[in-house]
This record gives C-alpha cells, structure tokens and sequence, in this order.
C-alpha cells in the first residue's frame, strides 16, 4: 500500500555544468517542484496521500512553503540532516509546525549529540544504501517508539522482506517493481483468458466481431472496458452501453488501446497497486513524449511500450518469458526485452526520470536534443491524465453499467473500484518524473 510520495526535482542541482556563484544561490532560494505544485496541485503528484518535499537551509529562512498557496496538511518538509540546529533554524521550524506541516529529516543528525531537532519531526529517513546506514539505525532505535521511520533505496524484495519486522517503519526504493528473472509457476486460469484476449485484439488483421463475443463472456474486462469507454478520458459524446456500440462508434484503433488498459488492469489486481499506476502513467508518459523524440508515427507503440514494461512483475516471469505471452510488434519486444530498438531512448529516460537519476536524464536529453520542458510536461501531462482516468472510473463504478454484459449484472468482486486501481497508503517518490511507492509495514500494508 503507499501511504505517501516524496517529490524530488533539480532545486540546487545543476543540469550542464558549473554556473557563477550568484546563480548558485539563486537556485538554492527557488525550488521549480513546490512551485509546479502550487500551480497544479497535490493531487497530481500524490491523489489524497502527503507528499515529502525537500527543504534546504535557504529557502526554510526566505518562508518557503508558507508563502506558497500550497495547504500545509497536504506536505511533509524533509530537512537535511545536516542543516544547523540553531536558534534561528529552530524557530522556523517550529513555525512551520505551527501553519500544520509536518517534518521530516533526511538522515540522522549524527553529528549533534543533544539533537533538539529530533524532538520536532515526525519522521525519519534512513538511506539503506549508506555506508553509515548501521550506524544511523543503531542512533535511530531509542526513537523508534515515537517517531515513524522511513528507510529508502531499499533494493529488492529480499532486502524489503528482512526489514518488515521492523516496527512503525515505511519503505521506500524499486523493489516492489524489480524485474523478475525466475518464473513463478502456471499462471491462473483467469489470466490466461485475459491474455487470450489481449493476443486478440492485438492481432494486425482481428476480427473484431469475434473479440466482442469474447468480451461480451467476461464480466469483468467487459464492466472494466465499459467504465474505461464511458470515462471523460475518452471523450466520447454520448454513453456508450454495450461492447458492440463501442467497437462501432470508436474504431479498431481506439477500441485496441481500451481493451488493451482494461485487460492490462484485470491481469495486475493481483499484483500491488502502484504496479498498476505505474504501468499506464509511463504509458502514457511514453506516448507524450513520442512528438519530443521524432517518434509520431510509434505513439501507439510507446504506449504499449510503457504499458508492458512491467509486464515481468504481473505476471511473475522473466521479461523475454512474459512478452511472449501478448502479441505486440517488433519494436515494442525490442525495446522491453533487449533494451534496444528506436524506442528503447523514450523508456531509459522515463526510467532515469522515475529515479531521480539527473546525470542519466540530461545525457538523454542531450543526445535526442529534448528540452527540459517537454519532459516535464510530458510527465504532468500523464500524472494528470491518470487522475482524471481514476476519478471518471471512480464515478462511473457509482452507476450501473446497463447492456455491457448481456443478461448478466455486474459482479461487483470484479469491478474496478477497488485497490486494483486505487493506489492505497504507504510511502512513494514523485520527482517531477517520479513516482516510487514506500510499502507501508504497519498493520495496513
């Protein structure tokens, strides 16, 4: 479950290079990813959970995020763990407390015996990865009864399973998305069936009179698929009530990217919920960027592309296993199973965008001549477009779905209002390209 998200953008980072000193301190006064969030919101980056931005030295003392328009229940301030703890940092911090946001610190100040800082935050994050990780936590263990901690870079899912023992703790890192590289046995008889359908609408030459029959036999991709049509997402003039109005009013082409997202949804309500997040954001993320790269013509592709990509972790096999599986064209296997291809560019920078990882990004950039500005919107762009898809299958699961199966009523185990679309709590990351989920390892989780 992910409880939370933590934004991570370039404030006093630098994309090409050494600057002067004054632009130096300019970018340690400003921070471009509290200020993108007050322009679109939290919701964008984090729905109905909190998210953690980070707070150096500079921008505590000129006010920030209390000048910004940004409400303060909606954010955790992380401070480094090696600001100053002194008179004047105290006071901002405790003022910052008293507009309601909550602190968090970066690491555990090591470096100051007496710590009165530990007394105002909430949270403590601890980088797994750390040399001084033993350490910290050795530091951290007489706080554990009041404070929540946070421990990032966890690697994969061994790692992650060691640590759940630890009490009132949050994870945060790529192990609940980490490729798979051993098989986990038969998949379910249901998953066959919605593979099944998935090689079918797929096909270049599919008969689309045959893949209604077979929509029309299952409820629960026929009730996703109609949710999904019916959204304002589509944009669709007027409801559509039945598989067989939708393949006439929206065409092969848009009827095999719907039927495609239903089924990818179906075949991952078994798997965690930020798995199925992260699929159609870096799906669609992938096809906006498809104008950025010279790739027009591949958009379909990318969002295939980014759809698939954790096609591995659904279905519990190595990625050259898991692809074969699906139809889907050379390009898209590529990219997905050897790395390679004309489409492979616009995955590497989503999946360096998704970590944070600047120095990889701006190498991609440099090399497909791609501005900053189109990736960041490209990614706002499709962090948005998720929203309104869960909002509109929110609505839509509130109303009865007349005609999309005939004579059956939808099974309400098989619909789509659950945690199966619903990201639930625990702890993520959001940089202006990221969104990484925390496993929560209270009761919940």
């Amino acid at each position: 479950a992910v409880a939370a998200y933590r934004l991570c953008d370039r404030s006093a980072e630098k994309l090409f290079g050494t600057m002067n000193d004054y632009q130096e301190m300019g970018e340690y006064l400003m921070s471009p990813g509290l200020n993108l969030v007050e322009k679109v919101g939290v919701e964008p980056f984090a729905g109905d959970r909190q998210l953690f931005v980070d707070l150096n030295q500079y921008l505590l003392l000129v006010g920030v995020p209390t000048n910004m328009k940004i409400p303060p229940e909606c954010l955790v301030c992380i401070l480094p763990g090696t600001i100053p703890q002194d008179e004047l940092i105290l006071a901002r911090c405790n003022r910052l407390l008293a507009c309601g946001y909550t602190l968090a610190i970066d690491g555990f100040p090591l470096q100051y015996p007496a710590c009165p800082l530990m007394d105002l935050v909430r949270y403590v994050i601890l980088d797994f990865a750390s040399p001084t990780y033993n350490k910290q936590m050795k530091a951290m263990l007489p706080h554990l009864s009041t404070k929540k901690v946070i421990i990032s870079n966890v690697p994969d899912q061994d790692a992650y399973n060691k640590l759940l023992a630890m009490p009132n703790a949050l994870f945060s890192g790529s192990f609940y998305s980490q490729p798979i590289t051993r098989g986990a046995g038969a998949i379910s008889p249901l998953k066959i069936n919605a593979l099944q359908m998935l090689n079918l609408v797929n096909q270049d030459d599919v008969d689309f009179t045959e893949a209604t029959k077979i929509l029309e036999r299952d409820p629960s991709i026929s009730i996703a698929l109609m949710r999904f049509i019916n959204s304002p997402t589509v944009g669709v003039r007027r409801k559509i009530s039945s598989i067989k109005n939708a393949v006439a009013i929206l065409g092969q082409k848009e009827l095999k990217r719907w039927v495609t997202i239903a089924v990818s949804v179906t075949i991952a309500q078994d798997r965690p919920s930020e798995i199925i997040k992260l699929s159609l954001v870096r799906a669609k993320f992938a096809e906006n960027l498809s104008n950025a790269y010279e790739l027009g013509m591949f958009a379909s592709s990318l969002f295939m592309a980014g759809l698939f990509s954790l096609l591995d972790v659904i279905l519990q096999k190595p990625m050259p296993e898991a692809i074969k599986e699906i139809s889907v064209d050379e390009r898209v296997s590529q990219a997905l199973v050897d790395g390679s291809g004309p489409l492979y560019d616009v995955l590497d920078m989503i999946y360096a965008y998704e970590r944070a990882n600047w120095d990889k990004v701006s190498i991609n950039m440099l090399r497909n001549n791609v501005t900053p500005d189109a990736i960041s919107t490209a990614f706002i762009d499709a962090l948005v477009w998720y929203k309104q898809l869960l909002k509109s299958i929110d609505e839509e699961g509130e109303e009865s779905v007349p005609g999309a199966v005939s004579g059956d009523t939808p099974d309400p185990d098989s619909s789509l209002d659950g945690p199966a679309l619903r990201p639930a709590p625990a702890l993520g990351t959001a940089s202006l390209a990221n969104s990484y989920d925390t496993a929560d390892a209270s009761p919940y989780a």
